[in-house]
C-alpha cells in the first residue's frame, strides 16, 4: 500500500469521475436529508440511521456519501446527471389554513365574559357558518368554531335565564 502524499489525507485509490470529488457541506446535508427521509419511512432502524449520519458528516468524498444512501430511494445524484426530486416523504406538505370565521367565533365566545354576553349571538352565528365552511373546504379550525359555539350558547342561555328571572320577579312584585 502506498503512502498518501499529504499526511492529513488517507490514501485512496484514484477514483474516476465524480465519486472521487471532495464532498461539500451541502453534499453532506443532502445525504443526511435522504437518510432522514429513509428513516422516517421506516427503511432503517434508529441505530443504523445514527451510524450512517455520523459517517455522512465524516465523509470526505461524494463517493462515500453515495455508498451511504445507495440502498435508499432518491440518493444523491452525481453533479453531471440531472437532479431528481426527493420522495414525497421529504417534501413538506402545505398545511391547510385556519378558517377566519372559526377564529372570529372563538374570539367572540371568549369576549362574552368581559362584554357580559353581548358577543354571544355573533359567536353562535360565526361558529355555525365556520363549521359549515370547514366541512365543505377542509380548512382547519373546527375546535375554534366549537369553542365559539359553546361559549356563545352559554352566554345567550345566561341572558335568557336572567330575562326570565327578571320577568318572574317583576310579575311577582307587581
Amino acid at each position: 500500500m502506498s503512502q498518501s502524499p499529504y499526511p492529513w489525507q488517507p490514501w485512496q485509490p484514484a477514483q474516476p469521475g465524480w465519486r472521487g470529488m471532495l464532498a461539500s457541506h451541502a453534499d453532506r446535508e443532502r445525504a443526511v436529508d435522504v437518510l432522514r427521509a429513509g428513516y422516517g419511512e421506516g427503511r432503517m432502524e434508529r441505530e443504523e440511521f445514527e451510524r450512517r449520519v455520523e459517517r455522512a458528516y465524516a465523509a470526505r468524498t461524494v463517493g462515500e456519501l453515495a455508498l451511504l444512501v445507495a440502498d435508499l430511494p432518491q440518493g444523491p445524484v452525481p453533479p453531471s446527471l440531472p437532479a431528481v426530486f426527493a420522495s414525497g416523504a421529504a417534501v413538506p406538505v402545505p398545511r391547510p389554513r385556519t378558517n377566519g370565521k372559526a377564529v372570529g367565533a372563538a374570539v367572540c365566545g371568549l369576549l362574552c365574559v368581559p362584554t357580559f354576553g353581548l358577543t354571544g349571538i355573533p359567536a353562535v352565528v360565526l361558529g355555525h357558518a365556520a363549521r359549515s365552511e370547514i366541512r365543505r373546504t377542509g380548512e382547519l379550525g373546527e375546535g375554534l368554531a366549537l369553542t365559539g359555539l359553546v361559549l356563545g350558547w352559554l352566554a345567550t342561555a345566561g341572558w335568557a335565564l336572567v330575562l326570565i328571572l327578571l320577568t318572574v320577579v317583576s310579575l311577582a312584585v307587581g
